[in-house]
């Protein structure tokens, strides 16, 4: 009883604290925007905002086309989802373990956790490309796939156990009364009620997931972040095009945040 008192408590301070969280950063955010403004003005920095425009969009004799950053920006949302989707299979996966009877599944699961969340993901992402990828003939994109589903599901696993074991142990005796089986209590009972403890902190792991594809950059997928490095240092529009960049994926992330805030909301009113 005290550790899902614990599991609730920790999913109620995560959505009370979670508009202090959005004023604090875009306070933060607006002081380091002026500063930075501050310093290149005494700097004799040359803004030049006009030339930012032509890498978002282009026209062309067909019409308007996707500038270098949106074409960056498709990318990032590609790997983004796909990497969402398969950290959810390996969370999933590594939690039913973790919360199975089997010695060798929690074994399992716990040495995948363990070993992913106390290594660095720009090494795993390494390894992944240049150790695994030319054996399985992986390319780039499924090598940064793989990477941020694995190093994301190592995280999401405990949030799924957390919401699964927030369930109250009164459904699992209600369900086995009504001689189900362990896969149809999982999918009929338990889940269905745990998915929306799970909302907040998973719509947050999602975000984080977002924010860590900019490292794919490394392994020479031009996505939004490597776009932006390859046109700065063309045209030396640092300031310019960091700022877009920053501007894109806090759009991004913050449309998801109102997103999931919304379905919330709405779901609770039914």
């Amino acid at each position: 009883m005290k550790r899902l008192e614990w599991i609730k408590r920790g999913i109620t301070d995560y959505k009370s604290h979670t508009g202090v969280s959005y004023v604090g950063y875009f306070l933060t955010m607006g002081f380091l925007v002026g500063l930075l403004v501050f310093n290149s003005v005494n700097l004799g920095y040359n803004w030049q905002w006009y030339r930012v425009p032509g890498y978002l969009l282009t026209v062309t004799e067909e019409g308007l086309k996707a500038g270098r950053l949106l074409s960056g920006l498709l990318i990032t949302l590609k790997i983004s989802i796909a990497g969402t989707l398969l950290a959810v299979v390996f969370g999933l996966a590594a939690a039913l373990l973790k919360l199975s009877d089997s010695i060798v599944g929690k074994v399992l699961a716990g040495l995948y956790i363990e070993a992913i969340r106390n290594t660095p993901l720009l090494i795993q992402l390494l390894l992944i490309y240049f150790v695994l990828a030319p054996i399985f003939g992986i390319g780039p994109f499924m090598s940064a796939v793989l990477a941020l589903g694995l190093f994301e599901g190592a995280y999401i696993s405990e949030i799924i156990r957390g919401g699964i074991l927030a369930v109250e142990e009164g459904q699992w005796e209600a369900s086995s009364s009504l001689g189900m089986s362990r896969p149809q209590t999982y999918l009929l009972i338990i889940l269905p009620q745990a998915i929306r403890l799970m909302i907040p902190p998973l719509a947050g792991q999602i975000i984080s997931l977002v924010k860590d594809s900019a490292l794919v950059s490394v392994i020479a997928i031009y996505d939004l972040t490597m776009e932006g490095q390859a046109i700065v240092s063309e045209t030396f529009l640092v300031f310019e095009i960091w700022f877009t960049v920053a501007a894109i994926y806090l759009s991004i992330t913050a449309s998801f945040s109102f997103l999931v805030h919304w379905f919330e909301n709405r779901s609770k009113t039914r």
